[in-house]
């Protein structure tokens, strides 16, 4: 590129002036900085590269790390060169296409002390423009890996548009890509067009006070010809703009958000941009011609007729026919396109098989006490709320000051002797905060991992309000078997730990003291190289890496440590749910985290913004609940991936999950090998992936204006519904929805669902009930159930209910008094569950206050057709609800046993019962202390004493049976329902948070 450029002549010299050169030692000392300075740099920015490689080459993805580098670098280097070329050309061609030297002029003589001053420097400057051009486009064109690898290894979908008929491929993966082209060609010719009026101007080919011609006849057919091709990129413009619309998003009454072609749309702006393509064709010609005719008259007055043309054509006309043929019949008109919208919308978003029947939402059975043994096979209600108990498990089974859980626990459901059973489950984290002595030996050596799982049954709790532990203390034991119980990866863990070396970690401590250990897990980043250390300590800002001899032989660095965060580095291009849950998985803690394809590319498709339909009043108080890219806009997703994280080594998995998905078809053709085949999920993961929440959230959003499926309703607004306010809190945010086993209307036993409620748009009252089935490997998976109650009756939606129960004085009397001193009340989850036409809400109630600092349930409310209840436990509350009183079978085990009563004929049972309460008196005491070692000492006792009764009971039992017709318990909920809901506070079995407590 290099070239010489003569001057347009001299001018006079002065006197030149000698300034003092600095001393060599100092020129010395300045080199030496400015060597060590850009040394400095160029570590820093190798430290960045060679950490992410090792991270990458740690988790067996490098492959991610190298496609994504090479896409990036490959993009870089074209673009920028493609940009550095086309201005470097045009300048270099309008330097040597200026004119001769002639008379000078006022201007020219201004000019020439400018020729003068960078003469010396025409090369280097014009490396130093095109150079600087060239670094900026290519790094924005480095910027669009995403859209360049989905254009390159596109699928079809095999669905075509319904105004172009083309697969809708071409608007997802190719027209973001030509768009993207098209960007940066007008570019790269502004910047041209530029750099050459400016070059022409300087050597006098583009005059403006001079006297004669204002250009030359170079200058004009050079400037003429870029104006040019900038007007043929304007007609390439147009013609894709005509693509365009079927994904462009506009103002609509209907809706927010509407993306497709309207009736203005397909007979103004649609004809509009065809007539302008042709003229900006034309005009672009006429341009061209300059090169012979070397006059702007005609391109002039081409391009003002194309600037006239597209504020008649493109922007006038469509105005005038929105407003006389639109609007004065807008339903008739615009009916064709909104079904359009309706059929993309439902198809692009998973919800065009929502199954939506009509519901009665009124109970048709006249004697209501029929109905009290069909609540137990219709749903286990869950009346531990997993958003509220996170205190108790931290006060009750903490153990160290050093371990946390979640502020919200998940649910899940296990398998214990025979039956599904909603839990309650956290791990014990990792929490430096409450490490006595900070130091970066103690934050980054010693304490580098949780400990075990937490887990209680869903449906019930002790005679105390706590939860009923079935996987408890320090190591954890209980029904969840034998599994790696340390946690090195977790929601909680964001710092980075170094493990595997010298200095030995705390593991847990016991009656026995204090246990060490040290990491086998294989995971993170050998720091033994002396590089990695001194790149790690750049790139953490921690110097002490580099020359701790707590670090030796063996030390790995653990980071990116948090589920989510392991799941988007290794698959950038998914979107991640926001509520990463774990389970004991063959023997090992997994975390399972949903993640979606998604596109914005749909067309027809009305968008969304991911952070907003995600919201509730979680997420308003937990940002780890919080959708990764939430403000994303899209109008297309798909739960495609279902991702695995090893508590204990960190490895991460990707599943196929949805196998029809072109996206993710798409990604794995770019990064072939990264996910696995959906039949490699074995059934044990299987049993533990549900339907994701964020998902439904946005499912949920869409289904508030399309669930009908006729055009004219939708205009008319008259079935527009809301996702409700959360009734439990006064923080106006969203209701979240709710994980329960229950049986909808059509189903013939109970299914994990997912589920929620809606109320008519700026109505409290309830219009419709809607579940999902989330039993992972089901026919029914993901098959979406929406009850639609009639509009013609007031049926009491959930702020009503709340409002019911807050405002019946019985209910209100006992809510003051368990207010009493300094305690506080918290509402649980409010569920609804469809039964027998109506709808039954149950609503746990916790009392945190006196010397306690966790909640614990002492009331339940409930409520069904226009009777409620406020009662000690669930089958006191739904008793009393349905008259029943006396009616409901014995409490039974999680086994299906009778569970035996506080006092007993046995001996045997007596004298272990007297022993149960002698040990559950002592952990109170040890709680109060708080004195951990004796609380687990008493546990055990506990758990002995308990084990010692009730195999004396079942001896007895087996005598009993021979001569007696079998128990009505037999009919209990297999789930562990609302039968078994009161066998700890009811049936007395025992008060004591203990794994066998149940």
């Amino acid at each position: 590129m290099a070239f010489q450029m003569p001057d347009r002549g001299g001018g006079p010299t002065g006197p030149r002036i000698r300034v003092g050169r600095p001393s060599r030692r100092v020129r010395t000392l300045l080199m030496t900085l400015g060597v060590l300075a850009v040394l400095g740099m160029a570590f820093t920015m190798f430290a960045g590269f060679w950490t992410d490689w090792l991270w990458y080459r740690s988790v067996n993805y490098s492959s991610v790390f190298t496609t994504t580098l090479w896409t990036k670098i490959g993009l870089f280097f074209v673009f920028g060169l493609l940009m550095a070329l086309a201005v470097g050309f045009n300048i270099w061609l309008a330097h040597r296409m200026r004119p001769p030297l002639s008379a000078m002029s006022v201007e020219q003589q201004s000019l020439d002390r400018y020729r003068m001053g960078i003469a010396p420097y025409k090369t280097w400057l014009l490396l130093g423009i095109t150079a600087l051009v060239g670094l900026i486009a290519g790094a924005s064109a480095a910027g669009q890996w995403r859209t360049w690898l989905m254009w390159v290894n596109g699928v079809p979908f095999h669905q075509k548009d319904p105004q172009f008929h083309l697969d809708v491929s071409f608007f997802a993966f190719d027209l973001p890509w030509y768009r993207f082209l098209l960007g940066f060609g007008f570019a790269a010719t502004i910047l041209s067009l530029i750099a050459a009026a400016l070059t022409h101007y300087l050597y006098g080919g583009l005059r403006v006070t001079s006297p004669g011609a204002r250009a030359t006849a170079a200058a004009t057919g050079h400037l003429s010809v870029l104006l040019g091709i900038f007007v043929t990129l304007k007609a390439v413009a147009y013609w894709l703009d005509r693509y365009g619309l079927a994904v462009k998003s506009s103002d609509f009454k209907a809706t927010d958000n509407w993306t497709g072609l309207r009736y203005v749309d397909a007979n103004a702006y649609l004809p509009a941009k065809t007539i302008l393509f042709c003229i900006a064709v034309i005009c672009a010609l006429l341009f061209f011609a300059t090169l012979w005719r070397r006059t702007w008259q005609l391109p002039v007055i081409g391009f003002g007729l194309m600037v006239l043309s597209a504020i008649l054509i493109g922007g006038l006309y469509p105005a005038i026919v929105q407003k006389f043929q639109v609007q004065p019949n807008e339903q008739a008109k615009e009916a064709p396109y909104v079904e359009k919208n309706l059929k993309a919308t439902r198809e692009a978003y998973g919800i065009d098989g929502a199954q939506v029947k009509e519901y009665s939402g009124t109970s048709t059975t006249k004697d209501k006490t029929t109905l009290r043994d069909d609540v137990d096979a219709t749903a286990s209600i869950r009346v531990l709320d997993p958003n509220i108990v996170s205190p108790t498990y931290q006060q009750l089974q903490q153990m160290r000051k050093y371990y946390a859980f979640p502020t919200n626990l998940d649910v899940d459901r296990y398998n214990v002797n025979g039956s599904d059973q909603d839990t309650v489950i956290g791990l014990r984290e990792l929490n430096l905060a409450g490490v006595d002595k900070q130091n970066w030996i103690n934050n980054h050596f010693r304490y580098t991992h949780g400990y075990g799982v937490v887990a209680a049954k869903g449906t019930t709790a002790d005679a105390e309000g706590r939860p009923l532990f079935t996987e408890s203390n320090l190591p954890s034991e209980g029904d969840l078997g034998t599994y790696q119980q340390r946690v090195y990866y977790g929601e909680k863990t964001t710092t980075y730990s170094i493990v595997g070396g010298p200095q030995k970690e705390i593991d847990y401590s016991d009656d026995a003291g204090e246990k060490t250990t040290s990491y086998k897990g294989g995971s993170g980043v050998n720091l033994s190289n002396p590089v990695n250390r001194a790149a790690y300590a750049v790139a953490f800002g921690e110097p002490q890496i580099l020359y701790s001899g707590a670090i030796g032989e063996g030390s790995r660095i653990l980071y990116n440590r948090t589920p989510k965060e392991r799941v988007e580095a290794v698959a950038p291009w998914l979107t991640i749910d926001g509520d990463a849950y774990p389970a004991v998985v063959d023997g090992k803690i997994q975390w399972i985290v949903d993640a979606y394809t998604t596109t914005n590319g749909y067309p027809y498709a009305s968008r969304t913004t991911l952070g907003d339909t995600t919201a509730d009043s979680l997420t308003a108080t937990n940002d780890n609940r919080a959708v990764v890219a939430q403000q994303n806009q899209v109008n297309y997703i798909r739960n495609s991936v279902k991702a695995t994280v090893d508590a204990y080594t960190g490895q991460v998995k990707l599943y196929q999950w949805d196998t029809e998905d072109p996206v993710l078809k798409t990604w794995m053709k770019a990064f072939p090998g990264t996910v696995k085949s959906k039949s490699s999920i074995s059934d044990a993961l299987m049993a533990h992936l549900r339907y994701p929440q964020d998902l439904f959230k946005v499912q949920r959003e869409l289904l508030t204006r399309y669930h009908v499926k006729d055009a004219t309703t939708f205009l008319s607004g008259s079935e527009v519904w809301q996702v409700p306010d959360d009734p439990s809190n006064k923080s106006g945010d969203a209701v979240p929805p709710y994980y329960l086993s229950m049986k909808m209307p059509d189903q013939k036993a109970q299914a994990f669902s997912l589920t929620t409620t809606f109320t008519p748009n700026g109505r409290d009252n309830l219009s419709a009930f809607m579940a999902v089935d989330s039993e992972a490997g089901t026919p029914d998976y993901g098959k979406i159930r929406v009850l639609k109650l009639p509009t013609s009756t007031t049926v009491d939606g959930p702020k009503q209910v709340q409002s019911q129960f807050n405002s019946e004085q019985d209910i209100a009397e006992s809510i003051r008094l368990l207010k009493g001193g300094d305690s506080d009340i918290e509402y649980g989850n409010l569920l609804t569950v469809p039964l027998d036409g109506g709808l039954l809400y149950v609503e746990p109630v916790y009392v945190r206050g006196g010397g306690l600092k966790y909640p614990l349930l002492k009331k339940v409310l409930v409520t069904y057709g226009g009777n409620t209840a406020f009662e000690d436990t669930l089958d006191e509350a739904l008793n009393k609800v349905f008259g029943a009183e006396g009616t409901t079978p014995p409490p039974t085990d999680e086994g299906g046993g009778t569970t035996p009563p506080p006092t007993s004929s046995n001996p045997t049972v007596r004298e272990a019962l007297a022993d149960a309460q002698k040990a559950f008196t002592a952990g109170q005491e040890a709680l109060k202390k708080p004195d951990w070692d004796a609380y687990a000492k008493a546990q055990k006792d506990l758990e002995a004493a308990l084990k010692r009764a009730e195999d004396a009971q079942a001896t007895a039992d087996k005598g009993a049976k021979a001569s007696s017709s079998p128990s009505p318990s037999a009919s209990a909920s297999p789930s562990g329902g609302s039968g078994g809901g009161s066998s700890g506070a009811a049936g007395g079995a025992s008060p004591s948070p203990s794994p066998s407590s149940g």
